[in-house]
């Protein structure tokens, strides 16, 4: 995060620091951490930071993002992976506030933290290749001691922003900008005999060109130029001109029919002849070809449908929303959307009951915790190495103090681990809820002003029966 200026050099911290603390996205707080500040005042703290060792402007703080595969991990899993991949990273020398969200189907944590160490003053420095030298192997660690997938770091995948810039060329659409691109120099690498009559016939298409170290090349509708050697090793500029040279429609023609085994197919097509132009009509056409009139059209055109395409996903996901619950007229839907607003209720008093049966537990699983911190130390320990005497009276200490509670270290981690998978099953069944709520909620949104009249009309009747069914005073 870049300094904003002498007016406010902290802007941006601010910003990322109220983006990753937002309680609907991190089940109201509950899965917000710090360390060496506290995150209600975080920001305040690392501008104190500053002003104490004279570094305010410049370089203000770095934003990590630890993205997890979906349906792979729960939300407290993530915080305590989270918690791990900082201790190891950042050995406690900066302040940082952190957080998992878990308000889509892929969960995910942010780390922001000072640029400025609250240790020693000495400020943060990311070099090239730290991602795959440093964070990358953290990680990779931490997901496999919890049987999680990792992420192999080799030369395609050495960029650490390559995963962000799949994202930014596809978050306007469903589709695959990657193919279309390969699609498209594929044919013009078998329609033409050089380079350049290639980059000819790309341009005709509509792509603009760039050439330099790498060739690149931008679609209509695309935002940013993309290098065709991101999309494969076949597609290098020097792969690319020997490819002009080996392959020819010939060669594409024989290759899909060894690859396709041929069928019998049988059908009946009623032909009929192409009305052929008059002398004066072909006249004409070439004459409005000559002066620019009738132009090629790009190869390919889907980025025109690309609103279509979002309009069709959501009347689907109404559509199926009226057919699971039946709803066939205005009141039905109003009386199914005010069922699902009390299921809501229901789960969320549900969720808050096991909150607050787990709070009376804290104590323990916080001194399960630290013994877990010292587990290695113990069994080193009693495998007969005293170096860890101390750790040893720490461990039995603790673990006497279990013992006057009624329980030991091994029914304490099993305890927590079931108050964690009833927290992520009550969680997942409340954001089906919230989803399917939204979605009828949308469905009324589109619905005319004299049905918005019978929505409020039932809301008005189903809180006189509320009214009638409590007791006289």
């Amino acid at each position: 995060m870049k300094d904003s200026g002498s007016g406010f050099h902290g802007r941006h911290l601010r910003r990322s620091i109220n983006y990753i603390l937002n309680p609907d996205k991190t089940q109201e707080g509950r899965l917000i951490g710090g360390v060496n500040c506290q995150p209600d005042m975080a920001f305040e703290q690392m501008k104190e930071t500053k002003r104490k060792f004279g570094k305010v402007d410049q370089r203000q703080g770095y934003h990590i993002v630890l993205s997890f595969k979906e349906g792979e991990i729960t939300p407290d899993t993530a915080y305590e992976i989270t918690e791990k991949f900082i201790e190891q990273y950042l050995r406690n020398q900066y302040e940082v506030v952190f957080s998992v969200h878990d308000n889509t189907d892929h969960i995910h944590s942010h780390i922001v933290f000072n640029s400025v160490s609250c240790i020693d003053g000495r400020k943060y420095h990311y070099k090239k290749g730290d991602w795959e030298k440093e964070i990358q192997p953290i990680t990779n660690k931490l997901c496999e001691e919890y049987g999680l997938s990792i992420l192999e770091i080799g030369d395609e995948k050495s960029d650490p922003d390559r995963g962000y810039q799949n994202w930014s060329i596809n978050r306007d659409g469903p589709f695959v900008w990657s193919d279309m691109i390969k699609r498209d120099l594929d044919a013009c690498i078998l329609q033409n005999n050089t380079f350049d009559d290639f980059l000819v016939m790309l341009k005709d298409k509509g792509y603009e060109v760039k050439q330099g170290k790498y060739l690149a090349v931008r679609p209509p509708g695309m935002s940013r130029f993309k290098r065709c050697k991101s999309i494969g090793d076949e597609y290098s500029e020097e792969r690319i001109k020997q490819r002009i040279l080996e392959e020819d429609m010939s060669s594409y023609l024989k290759k899909q029919q060894t690859e396709v085994k041929p069928q019998i197919v049988r059908c009946h097509v009623k032909r009929y002849r192409r009305a052929k132009m008059s002398g004066m009509q072909k006249r004409y056409y070439a004459k409005l070809y000559r002066i620019g009139m009738l132009k090629k059209k790009p190869y390919s055109q889907v980025y025109q449908y690309k609103d279509d395409i979002r309009k069709m996903h959501k009347l689907q996901q109404q559509y199926l929303f009226l057919a699971r619950h039946d709803v066939k007229s205005s009141v039905e839907l109003a009386a199914t959307i005010m069922n699902l607003t009390d299921k809501r209720k229901e789960v969320s008093n549900e969720k808050s009951k096991i909150y607050r049966n787990q709070k009376k537990f804290e104590k323990l699983f916080e001194i399960a915790k630290q013994m877990t911190a010292l587990k290695e130390c113990e069994n080193t320990y009693q495998n007969g190495d005293n170096f860890f005497e101390k750790e040893h009276e720490q461990w039995v200490n603790l673990e006497q103090q279990l013992k006057g509670m009624g329980y030991s270290y091994d029914e304490t981690v099993e305890l927590k681990q079931y108050y964690k998978k009833l927290f992520s099953e009550i969680s997942q069944k409340e954001k089906a809820v919230v989803k399917e709520l939204n979605l009828g909620k949308s469905i009324w949104k589109d619905t005319d002003k004299e049905d918005s009249k019978i929505l409020e009309d039932v809301i008005e009747k189903e809180k006189i029966k509320e009214t009638l069914k409590q007791p006289a005073r």
